[in-house]
């Protein structure tokens, strides 16, 4: 897991009045709403004896409540209340928890996962605005988040694995793909093809953007991915790392196609169970990749179709150094 990232880990309808436990980045995390609204994150953990703050319940003053001795913990982490001393005796420094920075956008929460200060919120893509309303599908994979990213970011591997529905047409051979960093990712353009026996063309060869077709995908570090399929309709993931060989696939469908409320429910949920019927037939083979794990420096081989997979691992590098 790569540290000081913001990571999209949940969305907002998750989190409600209540506080809510879940593992993610390998972590035992509670979140919670102040009476403001604002979501907190926190290493699910109490300072006094272990125990699981989730159990407990949010006080008027804005302060989890450890469901074992009372302890009062606010939005920063620091206990401020420890009934057994009375409220008149200072609470040592020591009893406090971690708690993650926070940031809530387009019905998804994002904790910054690491030690130091943000240095900016984080990025959503651009080209998701209101006018699409969207339905979400949340799948979970056997597998380090990375390995489902590049699943996505895998240009030669549709007319095997989606034979039957994403990949028909045989297109077999990969020229380019067209690759266009942009600040915190990258676009990719497809110019998949036939095998006629005339030599592939280069990433250099290929133009970018691609000047036929609007289609294109865009990754942004270090776990969302957007399909854009037309002005009217996108596919978009968030990658959401539970520990070091599980990963929940947040789906979303959006689309403007459709503005009645009832039928763009109806549209939501189908192209959300479409979704998933694709998503499954790549599920059932990056699940069995070796080892579970990231794969830059496992001894693959790679070739020129992998260029966007190979950005990625570039991008995860300089995120470790």
């Amino acid at each position: 897991m790569l540290r000081n990232q913001w990571y999209v880990v949940l969305e907002s309808r998750e989190v409600t009045k209540k506080p809510v436990g879940c593992i993610r980045l390998g972590e035992r995390l509670v979140f919670w709403r102040t009476f403001a609204g604002q979501v907190v994150c926190q290493l699910d953990r109490c300072a006094h004896r272990g125990a699981a703050l989730v159990k407990g319940k949010v006080l008027p003053n804005d302060h989890i409540q450890c469901p074992f001795h009372g302890l009062e913990y606010n939005e920063k982490g620091q206990c401020t209340c420890i009934p057994a001393n009375g409220r008149s005796e200072p609470v040592p420094e020591q009893f406090k928890v971690k708690s993650y920075p926070t940031y809530e956008a387009q019905g998804f929460i994002w904790i910054f996962w690491g030690d130091e200060v943000p240095p900016k919120a984080p990025r959503f893509f651009d080209d998701i605005g209101p006018e699409l309303s969207y339905g979400t599908v949340i799948d979970p994979w056997e597998n380090h988040y990375s390995r489902v990213i590049e699943n996505q970011l895998d240009m030669a591997h549709l007319p095997f694995v989606h034979y039957n529905t994403i990949g028909r047409g045989n297109r077999t051979v990969v020229d380019g793909p067209g690759l266009l960093k942009v600040d915190e990712g990258f676009f990719i353009y497809v110019y998949n093809r036939r095998d006629d026996d005339t030599k592939r063309r280069t990433s250099e060869e290929v133009p970018v953007p691609n000047p036929h077709n609007e289609f294109k995908l865009e990754f942004i570090f270090p776990n969302l991915w957007e399909n854009y399929i037309s002005q009217k309709v996108r596919v978009m993931a968030a990658f959401v790392p539970v520990d070091d060989t599980h990963t929940l696939m947040y789906l979303r469908f959006y689309q403007s196609f459709m503005r009645l409320p009832v039928l763009s429910r109806f549209i939501n949920w189908l192209g959300g169970r479409t979704n998933l019927f694709i998503a499954h037939q790549d599920r059932r083979v990056v699940e069995t990749q070796i080892p579970k794990g990231p794969g830059e420096g496992t001894g693959e081989n790679l070739f020129p179709g992998d260029l966007p997979i190979m950005e990625y691992r570039k991008m995860r590098l300089k995120a470790k150094a």
